[in-house]
């Protein structure tokens, strides 16, 4: 099965955003992406407009000819974004807004009505949700009782346990993996991610859609340049 691997471009759009200008140019950083064989693009759009701006979500939906996901907190000003752009994929996760990242999954039973009254919303527009959830089977089977098309699974824990027993690190992962395909639900997987990870990640959990990374990948593009850095990313997924 092949894992697609979607680029998040939040850290090009922080860097740009250093200078006020318009250098990098995150659209056609985007556009690059696609050519140097990304699957996809992830944006992060938050209340602050830190990094990607909701001006940068309009500009650069039309221009993709890939798959475009978008993820956030689903407050009115996210939903409404998402249901004028229709991205492909919505990734809802639980931050606040003045959360530095990403830090744990959702608890779907305390907010399970919520969660199911934004997928119908966001559903009724033709776009795959996926919920952003924890290593833990029953969140993920609440996931697909709330009308969740995926799950994408929060990867920090394994990747802080990989150096020291990736077997142990990886094992509630692969129990996760095993609730979603039993709950009919696609699986993403994402957070810390890396080349070091990716590979052992990949080969363990064999029915997995896609990967998003952004903060590993962008660093090491700062070595290794873009194009050979998707490359290598593509490679730890054995898409080539």
């Amino acid at each position: 099965m092949k894992t697609n691997l979607s680029v998040n471009i939040n850290k090009v759009a922080t860097l740009r955003n250093a200078r006020g200008e318009n250098n990098p140019d995150v659209a056609r950083f985007a556009l690059d992406c696609e050519r140097f064989g990304a699957d996809g693009i992830t944006v992060h759009p938050r209340p602050d407009e830190r990094h990607i701006r909701r001006s940068d979500v309009r500009q650069i939906r039309p221009l993709l000819t890939r798959e475009f996901n978008m993820e956030g907190y689903p407050d009115e000003t996210f939903l409404n974004l998402a249901l004028e752009v229709v991205p492909d994929q919505a990734t809802l996760v639980p931050d606040a807004p003045n959360a530095l990242t990403s830090s744990a999954g959702w608890n779907v039973g305390a907010h399970f009505d919520f969660l199911r009254g934004v997928i119908s919303r966001l559903k009724e527009k033709g776009i795959r949700v996926s919920l952003f959830v924890d290593a833990d089977p029953e969140q993920v089977r609440l996931a697909a009782k709330a009308g969740a098309d995926r799950v994408e699974l929060y990867t920090k824990p394994y990747a802080d346990g990989y150096a020291a027993d990736r077997e142990g690190a990886v094992a509630p992962f692969k129990a996760a993996a095993e609730a979603a395909a039993e709950a009919g639900l696609g699986l993403n997987a994402g957070h810390d991610l890396s080349l070091e990870n990716l590979a052992y990640f990949s080969a363990s959990i064999p029915n997995l859609d896609e990967v998003s990374i952004g903060h590993a990948l962008i660093s090491d593009a700062l070595y290794l340049g873009i194009e050979e850095t998707i490359r290598q990313y593509k490679n730890q997924l054995n898409n080539e």
